[in-house]
């Protein structure tokens, strides 16, 4: 699956809709009925006083992955589960990006 270990530590952290996000800049946002997840780089959620909910390392699989493929995630998620490590998972266009609790980013199964 070829796992790429991005510099840097996550935030995930949630705004009210319509919230002046110009200052921020996520890599992966999710509307919800309770307001907008943000992932961003920490020192950004940290500078805009938002509460951290969860701290991740930012994992991508830099094999191109199909919107439709069957098995993939449920591959990964099985690994990273019989390793004791939850995951977060976002898909791209081309690849499929897992969040991952940072303490947990730098374990052999990520070699």
């Amino acid at each position: 699956m070829e796992p790429s270990l991005h510099a840097g530590v996550f935030a995930y952290c949630v705004v009210p809709h319509g919230a002046d996000m110009s200052a921020l800049s996520p890599v992966a946002t999710v509307s919800e009925s309770e307001g907008l997840t943000l992932v961003l780089p920490e020192e950004q959620a940290i500078a805009a006083h938002l509460p951290v909910l969860f701290r991740a390392a930012w994992i991508t699989l830099t094999v191109h992955s199909d919107l439709q493929a069957v098995g993939l995630t449920a591959a990964f998620a099985t690994a990273l589960g019989a390793a004791g490590v939850s995951c977060n998972v976002v898909a791209g266009a081309f690849h499929d990006h897992i969040f991952v609790p940072v303490e947990q980013a730098d374990q052999p199964w990520l070699r």
